[in-house]
């Protein structure tokens, strides 16, 4: 006999699977981010290990969100939520270390749909209120 910590399945509705395929988005966004940086360290670019850590993000949060996906597992999707939260944390200095324009609009964008993904992704299913009379 086995036992799981996991608990039933997760219910993969509408909003849970759209909540995935932008966290997917947003982590393939990461990897190729990481993989497209200028080497000219000349040119404006985050510093190497918020690179290096978006890469890892995004890599983590693909695997992840296979896995949540196929096996509808709710401590999947957690993961997907975390590393997302991570990778848009990692964002935030754009706001006040006064890069150019372009950087702190697609901060925001990142912030934003990330924040969009996760509630998504870790909003309860509904139930159908039984009527009463």
């Amino acid at each position: 006999m086995t036992t799981t910590l996991a608990g039933p399945p997760a219910p993969l509705t509408t909003r849970v699977k759209v909540g995935l395929v932008l966290a997917g988005l947003l982590a393939l966004s990461d990897v190729l981010g990481s993989l497209l940086v200028p080497v000219d360290r000349a040119q404006v670019a985050p510093p190497l290990g918020v690179i290096v850590l978006a890469g890892i993000l995004g890599a983590v949060t693909l695997v992840f969100v296979v896995i949540a996906w196929l096996r509808r597992s709710r401590g999947a999707i957690r993961i997907v939520a975390g590393t997302r939260i991570l990778s848009a944390v990692t964002a935030l200095p754009a706001f006040f270390a006064g890069p150019p324009a372009p950087f702190v609009i697609a901060a925001a964008v990142l912030v934003t749909v990330t924040a969009i993904a996760v509630a998504l992704m870790l909003s309860p299913a509904r139930r159908p209120v039984p009527i009463q009379g």
